[in-house]
């Protein structure tokens, strides 16, 4: 049993090390440029390992980006989180707002660069544009869940009318990895200025 085990971990280990290289070369070089040959050298395995463990170089890179959103190699969904489950229990909504906004720059301090890797090669490569069209269905399906529970807790109805729907285009928006790359990467703010403007504008926008 414990010769297993120490197989399945080195295995884990192995994994995640290929997972770290193939995001550290996408991130520097970009999706055309990284090669499986590339990744193996950098991870400091076989071309065949590779292959064996991902398939192809598309499924290697949904590895990354699925890591880089959690955090973690866990299989456990955004919404079953424990930041995310506390977010849903909170019942005030600016202080959902600010949970809201510190869990999604914790997810784009590790992730926003993995998927501007994304976004940017799918004009070109069809089965990238899927996986980048994958990611906005689960960060909308994310962001709606949060604004129905938003909803229930405004008794008095969101600001200007907005709905569930509406106000998870808004969370989509402010909290997406465009804006924070915009803010951040490009005019330099803080991810702690961004969290803080994201929360305020989301209550500013939604909040009576």
């Amino acid at each position: 049993m414990a010769e297993s085990l120490t197989r399945a971990e080195k295995a884990r280990r192995t994994r995640l090390r290929m997972i770290d290289a193939s995001g550290r070369l996408f991130i520097e070089r970009g999706w055309a440029a990284t090669t499986i040959d590339e990744i193996a050298r950098a991870a400091e395995v076989g071309v065949q390992t590779v292959y064996f463990t991902f398939g192809n170089k598309r499924a290697l890179l949904k590895e990354v980006l699925d890591t880089a959103v959690a955090g973690d190699a866990d299989p456990v969904a955004t919404l079953d989180r424990p930041w995310a489950r506390e977010l849903l229990a909170e019942p005030d909504p600016a202080t959902q707002f600010r949970l809201q906004a510190a869990g999604a720059c914790g997810i784009l301090e590790r992730a926003a660069p993995v998927l501007e890797v994304v976004r940017g090669a799918a004009a070109a490569e069809p089965e990238l544009a899927e996986l980048w069209q994958t990611n906005l269905r689960q960060r909308h399906t994310v962001q709606l869940h949060f604004a129905q529970a938003l909803e229930a807790k405004a008794p008095g109805g969101l600001r200007d009318g907005h709905n569930a729907a509406s106000a998870a285009d808004i969370a989509m928006t402010l909290l997406g990895p465009e804006t924070y790359a915009l803010l951040v990467t490009d005019r330099h703010w803080t991810p702690e200025r961004w969290q803080r403007w994201a929360a305020d504008s989301l209550a500013r926008q939604l909040l009576p």
